[in-house]
């Protein structure tokens, strides 16, 4: 790891000066100038202090950058076919994540899975169709277009009221599906 050209971006990410981080790490210009160009190592307590100036520790500026994967395609969704409804996953191993997002194709009459109660807060964008959002003792129609957005401390599910397909966007947060 080239220390020096890692602390030299982040203080330009930072938006800093040579001579603004001196001053909040207490150390010098000339010092900090060096030690950019890999000319002068720090100790571990000088670092701790750059680090914290530039507001982060020494485990987040050692932890290693992993490579994820930014964008899915219809070959990285994970379907799980059950009788009335298509349920696809379409970011992979996000249950590892704060929030899973999962396409939901709803055949005419066919209802969702029931959900709930239990804490989290969900998201939806209806793609196509109609249906029938019921939450708790509610129910909302939904058509193309239009958005829901609820916690999820009631039990709740989709239903298909059209003729055609419904498609669902829907998110969780933390992931439950």
């Amino acid at each position: 790891m080239d220390i020096g050209a890692k602390i030299r971006r982040l203080r330009i990410t930072n938006g800093l000066t040579l001579e603004e981080l001196a001053n909040r790490s207490e150390l010098t210009k000339g010092f900090l100038s060096q030690l950019e160009r890999d000319l002068t190592s720090p100790s571990i307590a000088t670092l701790e202090d750059i680090l914290e100036a530039l507001g982060t520790s020494l485990s987040e500026f050692f932890a290693e950058d992993v490579d994820e994967q930014v964008v899915f395609t219809a070959s990285d969704y994970f379907v799980n076919e059950q009788p009335g409804y298509d349920m696809s996953f379409i970011v992979p191993n996000a249950q590892k994540n704060s929030m899973e997002p999962i396409m939901l194709r709803l055949r005419p009459g066919a209802e969702s899975e029931k959900y709930g109660p239990f804490e989290a807060e969900e998201f939806g964008y209806l793609l196509a169709g109609r249906a029938e959002l019921h939450y708790g003792s509610k129910v909302y129609t939904l058509k193309k277009g239009q958005t829901f957005y609820f916690k999820g401390d009631r039990a709740h599910f989709l239903k298909n009221v059209g003729q055609n397909d419904a498609l669902v966007i829907w998110a969780t947060t933390p992931p439950s599906f």
